[in-house]
């Protein structure tokens, strides 16, 4: 492991502070507690609604605005692809490879760790139902027992598959960066550049700027 992944690194000049780098192991390490936590507790609820609902008799949880109602999913949400569970299965699969793949090679934030951990642990536990569950390997039926109006009936899981992704879209589009020795590299490389009086805006000459240090007319 190198140096520069046991290493926090520092916010740049601007002197915000230190910014917190996770090394490998520790992505790894909290992916994996996230989305181990989150398949258990979604292996619990579907052992518990199978046990104590009644499959399509909707059973009301906050009024009719979430209701509980057990069924099983042999394709995705709404049904779809309920004649391809082994493609459904496949897909799921290989969303866990590029999970854990991504995170090794460019993760190294905590808030991208949790995000990246509640897919993985989304991800695990549907992918238990469609190898273990009835009727057999790569053809289970996932359990959906959570039901909204309008909306596909849905489990634990699912909901971690959403609230990661969603969280990854808003860290995107806040600028939280998934390595922060990137932006801290960058910050450094501004820095420099107008420390030599040259920013990297400069390096091109232009003919609104005769005063440039590399302009000509």
């Amino acid at each position: 492991m190198s140096h520069a992944d046991t290493t926090p690194t520092s916010a740049g000049p601007s002197g915000s502070g230190a910014r917190r780098r996770l090394p490998r192991g520790g992505v790894l390490g909290g992916m994996l507690l996230v989305g181990g936590a989150l398949a258990v507790a979604d292996q619990l609820t579907k052992n518990w609604a199978e046990a104590n609902l009644h499959e399509l008799v909707p059973q009301p949880f906050l009024g009719e605005f979430l209701q509980l109602t057990l069924l099983y999913n042999s394709g995705a949400a709404w049904g779809m692809g309920s004649g391809i569970t082994p493609v459904v299965t496949c897909l799921q699969v290989a969303i866990v490879i590029g999970v854990i793949v991504f995170a090794v090679r460019a993760v190294r934030s905590p808030w991208y760790t949790l995000a990246l951990g509640l897919v993985l642990g989304g991800a695990l536990g549907n992918i238990h139902d469609r190898l273990l569950r009835p009727p057999g390997p790569f053809h289970g039926e996932v359990v959906d027992f959570l039901e909204l109006p309008h909306w596909p009936v849905f489990n634990v899981a699912d909901m971690a598959v959403v609230g990661g992704a969603l969280l990854i879209v808003l860290l995107g589009v806040i600028g939280h960066a998934a390595d922060p020795a990137e932006v801290d590299a960058e910050a450094e490389a501004e820095a420099e550049a107008r420390a030599q009086g040259e920013s990297p805006t400069d390096s091109v000459a232009s003919p609104d700027n005769p005063e440039s240090p590399k302009g000509t007319r």
